[in-house]
């Protein structure tokens, strides 16, 4: 018995000091990924519209170094660090291996895009570096394959929980956002440990401050409240549809188109962005969108401001430049909730989060870390609302997200059950000869 207690405390304190070493170092490089974002999108771009015009040629240099030095052959396996968030999830599922190189990068890949215009968010950049520091650890360590997944979430959950103040958020979405209908709580403690170390890092230590969004007024509790959430969940799910397949259907046109030139593609996706820029007139929709989201839950915004800031962000990264998409998300959500209130009774900033929160879901499949996003980003406010919102969400998506590497253990209904299979088979028929 005192064996097993001694292994137990073993295990325990080994996993507190790995998610302690990615939750340090993620916390500090993801620090200066905001530092560096925040300066090179609003104090040198904004005071220099002419900017947007290199973001072709910014696209040329992003696919010159993915294309040059972005593949790395491990273990015998092809892995091109151009495919993202979905090396990372892949690299969980022990399809893939995540290079150490990815890191730095996606930073700079992701510091040209935010400084030519692209439109774009941030946490892509963060859960990509959590991914690479984790592979540093495990190949120093030599930890074992279960372990070495474990690890690999532990580095995405101080990415996400370090880049947007969230570390109880970023605890779950290290083990929500690899698979659908399956948990491994074994890697609670490191993804745990790894988000709040990372968030402490980033704000305490380094000292960053993450932008509020904060809800007027909550509507009190009724039955009518909730079917109009409802059915605005139902919108707002249907809606991070629309973007995940654009943004999908984007990428596999332009990489048929050019043959998968990387350069190719992100100089022909630049161009198109430029095109849009001066269609709108504005550069609004452009770079990250803080100061509109921001805007979104005290004032009017553009009706169709949500719109445009769903087709230039699938442009963006649809033809091969680097980000997130949790802020473009945000963005818009809570602008079309904000549009949403001139036809609906209720307060516009609890529109604007609901949309915010919804659509996030929606194209995450994350339903349990978008809730706790909503308690930890609005102070606790409409639980009920939020709760509610997120199953919609989750469920009216269907079977569609951000990053198709995701593992689907469980179908989210039986409603998609058949529908699974049909696609399941429909894959293996075009496998074959």
């Amino acid at each position: 018995m005192l064996l097993k207690y001694k292994n137990f405390f073993s295990v325990l304190g080994q996993w507190i000091i790995f998610g302690s070493i990615i939750g340090i170092v993620v916390g500090s490089t993801t620090y200066f990924l905001l530092e560096i974002n925040d300066y090179l999108g609003d104090d040198i771009r904004l005071k220099r519209d002419w900017l947007i015009f290199l973001l072709p040629f910014g696209g040329i240099i992003i696919g010159y170094i993915y294309m040059n030095y972005g593949k790395v052959f491990l273990n015998n396996t092809l892995n091109d660090t151009a495919k993202l968030n979905n090396l990372v999830i892949d690299s969980v599922h022990g399809k893939k291996e995540v290079p150490r190189r990815m890191g730095p990068i996606v930073y700079f890949a992701t510091f040209v895009t935010v400084l030519f215009g692209g439109s774009t968010g941030r946490e892509g950049a963060a859960v990509q570096m959590g991914g690479s520091v984790a592979a540093a650890v495990n190949k120093f360590f030599k930890v074992n394959i279960f372990n070495k997944k474990i690890l690999m979430m532990s580095g995405i959950s101080a990415g996400f929980g370090a880049a947007f103040g969230a570390p109880i958020t970023g605890a779950v979405f290290g083990m929500e956002m690899t698979a659908l209908g399956k948990l491994k709580f074994e890697a609670l403690v490191p993804c745990l440990t790894a988000s709040f170390v990372g968030h402490y890092v980033t704000t305490a230590a380094w000292g960053h401050k993450h932008e509020k969004f904060i809800i007027q007024t909550v509507p009190e509790i009724s039955i009518s409240t909730f079917i109009i959430v409802i059915l605005l969940a139902v919108i707002f799910s249907l809606i991070s549809v629309l973007y995940c397949q654009l943004r999908h259907g984007i990428e596999k046109f332009s990489e048929k188109l050019f043959k998968k030139n990387h350069m190719k593609r992100a100089f022909f996706g630049g161009i198109v962005i430029v095109v849009l820029t001066l269609i709108v007139s504005s550069q609004d929709y452009n770079g990250r969108g803080l100061q509109m989201l921001e805007q979104s839950f005290i004032e009017d915004v553009p009706p169709f401001a949500f719109l445009a800031k769903l087709i230039f962000t699938a442009v963006t990264l649809g033809t091969g430049f680097v980000g997130g998409e949790a802020i473009p998300l945000f963005f818009i959500g809570a602008t079309l909730g904000n549009t949403l209130h001139t036809f609906i009774d209720l307060p516009m900033s609890f529109l604007a989060a609901l949309g915010l929160i919804a659509v996030f879901c929606g194209g995450a499949n994350t339903p349990i870390a978008a809730f706790l996003l909503a308690m930890e980003m609005f102070d606790g406010k409409g639980l009920e609302y939020f709760f509610v919102a997120c199953l919609v969400s989750y469920l009216f998506s269907g079977h569609h997200g951000l990053w198709p590497s995701q593992k689907i253990y469980e179908p989210k209904s039986r409603l998609y059950n058949t529908l699974l299979a049909e696609t399941i088979e429909n894959v293996e028929k075009k496998k074959k000869p």
